[in-house]
């Protein structure tokens, strides 16, 4: 599957600046990606009923853009043609002129990025959508230049021609109109009769659908930079975590590998097992330019087939999904160089996109001081202002920066590991331990020296499903790491997102910014905050996060559930309707809803016994089952979840003091592997509460006053177990 993202195009001229004395309707938002516009002369509405309503009592078409704070050609289409005055003054004499921050409103921008596609083929940002005053598209497209070029008219062209045919060929205008509402009403009634259709086919998955798709993954896969497809070149981090899975699966069933020849200066066949694919990937991505060498954290993607010449911004939800790949792949393999991956992001996180209240922000821009990658480039004579002769030469030699560059034609180097520490530690006489150091300490000055330049634009506004992305991102490290600081970071996340971003009604809010909390939920805010809360809980055994989740969950049924009971809308019942009720099934940059729904399904109905939730999450899976076998790169997350189910669930129970010195060394016991089918609940001895809410902590209790942990399978139990040795056995370790 193609991912989507901000259009690659040549700068154009320089932009028309807006005057200060221009103020529209955005000024009352909180977006940051909205406020950018709110001093444009374009008489800006937010999305609503007020612009539909104009749009209707003067028979105007509505000009709908929509975009994203760090997307680059989002800026770049703001500078040319919205902070034109000219322009502005055409559009808002024959338009009505409506903004979409798509992080806010991920309903608005699906149903019209389906048009955008529909009309052009392709889609991505800045989405500009042409519509009815009834709020039908009629014409799309994404970035438009100013002036005719590229092959494409310019923007001032476009809408000269756009106002004509809505003035004298409406008919024509209307019929476009109408086939997008049929289509609509259309894929609204095959969603439901493909629904009824494939629920008899519950018998028919199996494992089989897990080995198809590795199979089509593994066709797509590039065995010598790793990673899918070419250029441009994304992440895949759901595609990464399915294949840790198949791993776990062909190390108990043993199967034969294929074997594939990788071209380099000396040819050699290596075994593409999925373990083989993700580290191969990590190391890469690791080594490449799209990973931030001196701050962590990844960027949202590479340009080009091998991981060196990134798109810039960083995305909480990249960091979010990579950081748990590298934890993961740090529990199968214990390679230190994963878990100091996972570190470097979650710390980046902590130190640059946490609010003082605990909230994590969206985004960084791609662009400061104007440029793009600006803050992340470097060239010798920079790296020679701040180290010393030797230090600056050991530096440049890892990381690739020369006088040539590699950025465009600039001289300046995206950092990005070429050779091994310790070849070049050789050459220059040095210990590899010592070399290390040395980098370690230029990797600081440099990053010191990084902060006093002019940053990338912050997105601070807090949005409920990325937050619950990191919030498990960090309660799983916390586990794994044994770091009483993660688990803080996640409790503090959690406490957050359910004081500011949950009603009194229990219904969850999308986004928050500046003390306000706006705009209804969606299906990813529910699952994600679920599943947050679920990790947050296991990573604390503090039962109000258990008690959250499952009422989280249960809201989410009630509220999104389809007509048929079998799947969900992404929207809920009571949100505002549009010409459509989207509901996306596949995932993409983000786990789609439907997928993160499955998974918070699944971990709960492990942990309480309760089957609604289980046949819920069966209902879905086998109707989407045979599309995860033919499209395996749409349904990376959907995969895990089809693995969880086709699993024996595993459910452990602690009875016992967590915090105390003898149940520390079964916890680590339990939480040093990459356990995904497994889920854990603990109570102390005299907590009635947290057993009368779990029932797989009823009845249960320590054994010769130790703690003491039961291991289950399908809720039916091994005998009780007190010491690490035990358990490590009794969990098959050993």
């Amino acid at each position: 599957m193609t991912q989507q993202d901000d259009h690659d195009h040549s700068r154009g001229e320089e932009p028309v600046e807006s005057p200060a004395r221009f103020t529209n309707r955005l000024i009352q938002e909180t977006s940051p990606y909205l406020l950018q516009h709110a001093h444009n002369p374009f008489d800006w509405y937010p999305w609503g009923p007020e612009a539909l309503a104009r749009a209707q009592a003067e028979d105007r078409p509505i000009l709908l853009s929509v975009g994203y704070a760090a997307c680059h050609w989002c800026h770049v289409m703001a500078h040319e043609s919205f902070e034109s005055e000219r322009i502005a003054t055409m559009m808002n004499l024959q338009f009505v002129c409506v903004k979409v921050d798509r992080e806010e409103r991920p309903d608005v921008d699906a149903l019209y990025m389906e048009a955008v596609q529909a009309l052009t083929g392709r889609g991505g940002w800045p989405m500009t959508v042409f519509l009815t005053p009834a709020g039908l598209p009629f014409f799309a497209g994404t970035y438009f230049p100013p002036e005719d070029r590229y092959g494409m008219p310019g923007f001032p062209t476009l809408l000269r021609r756009i106002s004509e045919l809505y003035r004298n060929r409406r008919a024509d205008v209307d019929a476009q109109a109408e086939e997008f509402r049929a289509f609509y009403e259309q894929r609204a009634s095959l969603d439901s009769l493909r629904a009824r259709a494939l629920r008899v086919a519950s018998g028919e998955v199996d494992t089989s659908i897990l080995e198809a798709a590795l199979r089509g993954l593994k066709d797509a896969f590039d065995m010598t930079q790793g990673g899918f497809g070419g250029a441009p070149k994304f992440p895949h981090a759901m595609d990464l975590e399915f294949l840790l899975r198949m791993h776990l699966r062909s190390q108990r069933q043993a199967p034969r590998p294929t074997r594939v020849t990788v071209l380099g200066t000396a040819a050699k066949q290596i075994e593409m097992t999925p373990l083989v694919m993700v580290t191969r990937t990590l190391d890469k991505m690791a080594a490449g330019g799209i990973y931030d060498h001196l701050g962590g954290g990844f960027h949202r993607y590479a340009v080009d087939d091998h991981w060196l010449v990134p798109h810039f911004e960083k995305m909480l939800y990249d960091n979010a999904l990579l950081a748990r790949v590298a934890l993961h792949t740090y529990q199968v393999t214990g390679q230190e160089r994963y878990a100091r991956v996972c570190r470097e992001i979650l710390d980046y996180v902590r130190r640059e996109m946490t609010g003082l209240e605990g909230g994590f922000y969206s985004t960084q821009d791609a662009d400061s001081e104007g440029a793009e990658g600006a803050f992340y480039l470097w060239n010798p004579r920079e790296i020679g202002a701040v180290l010393d002769e030797d230090d600056a030469l050991l530096w440049m030699a890892v990381y690739g920066v020369t006088p040539e560059g590699n950025f465009e034609d600039s001289g300046d180097s995206v950092p990005h590991v070429t050779r091994p520490v310790a070849e070049v530690a050789l050459e220059r006489g040095l210990e590899p331990a010592e070399a290390e150091r040395r980098l370690a300490d230029a990797r600081l000055a440099l990053f010191t020296a990084r902060s006093r330049r002019v940053w990338p634009a912050l997105d601070d506004k807090i949005l409920t499903v990325w937050n619950g992305l990191m919030m498990r991102a960090f309660a799983e490290a916390a586990n794994v790491f044994s770091s009483a600081t993660y688990a803080e970071v996640a409790r503090n996340n959690a406490e957050f997102l359910l004081n500011h971003l949950l009603d009194d009604q229990g219904r969850v809010l999308r986004s928050y910014r500046s003390g306000q909390s706006k705009i209804a939920g969606f299906l990813e805010d529910y699952a994600s905050l679920a599943l947050g809360l679920l990790a947050t809980y296991e990573a604390t055994f503090e039962l109000r996060w258990f008690v959250a989740a499952k009422e989280t969950i249960d809201h989410m049924l009630e509220r999104f559930s389809d007509e048929d009971g079998v799947g969900f809308y992404d929207t809920a019942s009571d949100h505002e309707q549009l010409i459509g009720r989207p509901r996306e099934l596949m995932d993409n940059a983000t786990p789609s809803g439907t997928s993160l729904a499955v998974e918070a399904l699944l971990w709960l109905a492990a942990l309480t016994g309760e089957q609604q939730y289980h046949a819920r999450a069966t209902q879905l899976l086998t109707v989407l089952a045979p599309a995860m076998a033919q499209q395996p790169l749409a349904f990376g997350n959907l995969l895990c979840a089809l693995d969880r189910w086709l699993s024996p669930s595993q459910e452990i129970a602690i009875i016992g003091d967590p915090l105390s010195d003898m149940a520390q060394p079964l916890l680590s016991t339990v939480r040093g592997r990459f356990r995904p089918h497994t889920v854990v609940a603990c109570a102390g001895p005299e907590d009635a509460a947290a057993r009368q809410v779990i029932p797989l902590l009823a009845d249960r209790s320590m054994v010769d006053d130790r703690p003491t942990v039961y291991v289950c399978e399908q809720f039916t139990c091994q005998m009780p177990v007190v010491n690490p040795v035990a358990l490590a056995e009794t969990l098959g370790d050993v």
